[in-house]
């Protein structure tokens, strides 16, 4: 596959960033072995910018997307992987649009020195990870503008994400409120425009002014807020406020056994259901070397683009909804229900159904499931068809979207938008495609595509792709392959019954990863998947017990929403709507 890549990339210049070095072959990186053999390096902190500029500019390196950083607190690892490693890791994960390859560069941090280099210079995105890094690590970066917490509030003590960080509310004291804590907390709450540098003091235009959308609900996208700059009706800056759906999902992964976080991964991004379980799952049968039976690996196919399409539906109907079209809502929340009757018949729940298993799926699929699926599949063709119709050629909806919101193939890698976002730019980058997993290569599907990536284009993607999903999911029902849906790997849970029942060298490893848990060997794998919103990957550190050490979450969301404030300058504010429906984000993705 072909992939189109403008020929020049300049990334936004942001404001107090040191200017980038210029792209040159940095001193020759320490390399690591690692357990999903993405290669992986490590370099100084004083490096970093000139690494990360050749790794980017270069052309026989053309890592062009930042798709994560995060760290990891190595003061209680027992298996280092590298003779280089010290009490803190900084971890950058960059990705090639080419050709899909990853690549990591790790920064080796000590207690007593926790600083580097900020990115923002070469990657615009870095902005947010940087200050998500400070929030959870206490990791400082020198040259960035407004490095404050982004999910934690300003009152927070600590960093929660450091291991000598308490991970549960019984670990501390009942909880007690002095009047004066409460008074200072409510002050807290008030965020002052000129922190994110709203406020120009020799701004005194009488037209201007700062108004607060949210932080509320609207339409089902999350709780949001957004603290927006106006002259009249137009949008001088925007700045999106997150973290009040933050749950501590990464803290609450680190405590869990491997088995018993697959259910919270279900909450992440709560309209996606399974889609959640499948990277994380991938990445920790890699680690234990567990092979998936094929007819696994075919049912969680069909299941997560089941689940595409549930997750699209409701995109859709919110979307047009946002701008003013109230019929087609209601449509599409009856063709959900349907979607979630099929899943709710083969999992036995609906919206968090926590169906796949590490080495496989939780059950085989029911009797009477392939006639459900047939019914589906010759239902909802025609009800897009109506979409199509109905919203798509509205000459009001093509006038609040044809336009707006527009951003280059340029822009969307510097700011690390991945899935509809980016192929609405012209780039045919599709994971399933360009890295196929779980046996995507078995089946026949397109990259539906468009060129202009305004809110349009964005929404007619989501139409295009659930047709693609509708052939994926044909495809299963009619290669749905015989056998186990669960591997016979000692570190599987739950074991095959039949194999439990029929000696003690079973019962016994099932009895312990049932009880304690499985052990899951020394080990660090990122696995990444094409979900509904774009790139979700899932870093997971095993240090050789029964729980992780680390787990990162890499969510589409989170770094969608950085692009509001490029693309949203220069709109009126009611495009801003539009720009935020068509983004297509979950605050629970964002937040974590």
């Amino acid at each position: 596959m072909s992939v189109t890549l403008p020929d020049a990339i300049a990334p936004p210049a942001l404001k107090s960033c040191p200017p980038a070095a210029q792209p040159a072959q940095p001193v020759p990186p320490s390399p690591q072995a690692t357990t999903d053999a993405i290669e992986t390096i490590w370099c100084d902190a004083d490096h970093l910018i000139r690494q990360m500029q050749y790794l980017k500019t270069d052309q026989a390196q053309n890592y062009r997307l930042l798709l994560d950083i995060t760290a990891i607190d190595e003061r209680q690892r027992t298996h280092r992987p590298h003779p280089n490693c010290a009490d803190f890791t900084l971890l950058y994960h960059v990705l090639r649009p080419t050709d899909g390859k990853q690549l990591r560069v790790k920064i080796p941090l000590t207690q007593d020195a926790l600083i580097a280099p900020t990115l923002c210079a070469v990657f615009p995105n870095a902005n947010w990870y940087e200050r998500e890094i400070w929030d959870m690590f206490g990791i400082r970066f020198a040259g960035h503008d407004n490095l404050r917490r982004i999910l934690m509030p300003e009152s927070w003590q600590g960093h929660p994400l450091r291991k000598d960080h308490y991970s549960r509310a019984t670990e501390r004291g009942p909880f007690v409120m002095q009047a004066a804590t409460e008074q200072a907390e409510q002050y807290a709450l008030r965020d002052s425009p000129a922190l994110a540098g709203m406020i120009d003091d020799a701004d005194d235009d009488p037209e201007t002014m700062i108004i607060n959308l949210g932080p509320n609900h609207p339409s089902l996208h999350g709780v949001l807020r957004l603290v927006v700059k106006l002259r009249g009706e137009e949008i001088i800056d925007v700045v999106p406020e997150i973290g009040f759906h933050h749950r501590g999902a990464e803290k609450i992964g680190e405590r869990q056994s491997w088995h018993s976080f697959i259910p919270y991964t279900d909450r992440i991004d709560y309209v996606a259901g399974v889609m959640n379980n499948f990277p994380y799952v991938m990445g920790v049968e890699q680690l234990a070397g567990i092979t998936v039976p094929a007819r696994a690996q075919m049912i969680r196919i069909m299941l997560a683009e089941i689940f595409r399409i549930i997750s699209h539906l409701v995109f859709f109907g919110t979307m047009v909804q946002d701008v003013g079209q109230l019929s087609p809502v209601f449509y599409v929340f009856t063709d959900r229900e349907r979607a979630l009757e099929l899943i709710e018949m083969i999992c036995g729940f609906r919206m968090h159904p926590s169906f796949f298993r590490i080495g496989g799926v939780a059950a085989d699929l029911p009797q009477g499931w392939d006639g459900k699926v047939r019914e589906f599949l010759a239902y909802l063709p025609k009800r897009l068809d109506e979409y199509q119709s109905m919203v798509m050629r509205n000459r009001i909806f093509k006038a609040r979207t044809i336009g707006i919101g527009e951003y280059s193939a340029a822009e969307a890698l510097d700011w690390g938008v991945t899935g509809p976002g980016l192929r609405a730019t012209g780039i045919a980058f599709d994971y399933r495609k360009i890295h196929p997993y779980s046996g995507y290569d078995q089946l026949a599907f397109d990259i539906p595509i468009a060129q202009r990536g305004d809110c349009y284009n964005r929404v007619q993607l989501r139409l295009d792709e659930m047709r693609e999903s509708l052939r994926i999911i044909s495809q299963c029902l009619e290669q749905m392959p015989p056998g186990p849906v669960k591997s016979n790997h000692p570190l599987a849970m739950p074991m095959p019954r039949e194999a439990v029942l029929h000696d003690i060298d079973t019962l016994i490893p099932h009895f312990l990863n049932a009880t304690w848990g499985a052990v899951i060997p020394p080990g660090e794998v990122s696995t990444t998947i094409e979900a509904t919103k774009g790139l979700n990957t899932y870093h997971l550190v095993s240090d050789g017990t029964t729980q992780p050490y680390r787990v990162r979450i890499r969510t589409p969301s989170f770094a969608h929403l950085q692009i509001i404030p490029a693309i949203s300058r220069g709109a009126y504010l009611a495009d801003l709507i539009a720009i935020i429906g068509s983004i297509d984000f979950v605050m629970a993705d964002v937040d974590r």
